[in-house]
């Protein structure tokens, strides 16, 4: 994702320089939730698969989906 996508304003110093970044709030939490996300794929990255077709199995099994 480009930085110009997420609407910045920059901080600077005397000189231009910048120092600090704001963020419309939505942006910013959207940002948490994809780093969040990282990190639950980075932890699970080494768990066994299921194959698709067997979570539907189950999923149906146990009343989750209907049909």
């Amino acid at each position: 994702m480009r930085a110009e996508k997420l609407h910045p304003e920059y901080v600077t110093d005397s000189v231009g320089r910048r120092k600090a970044v704001i963020l419309p709030v939505e942006e910013f939490d959207g940002l948490l939730e994809d780093l969040d996300d990282l990190a639950c794929v980075a932890e699970r990255r080494n768990e066994p698969t299921v194959a698709h077709a067997k979570v539907m199995e189950d999923l149906n099994k146990d009343g989750y989906l209907q049909g």
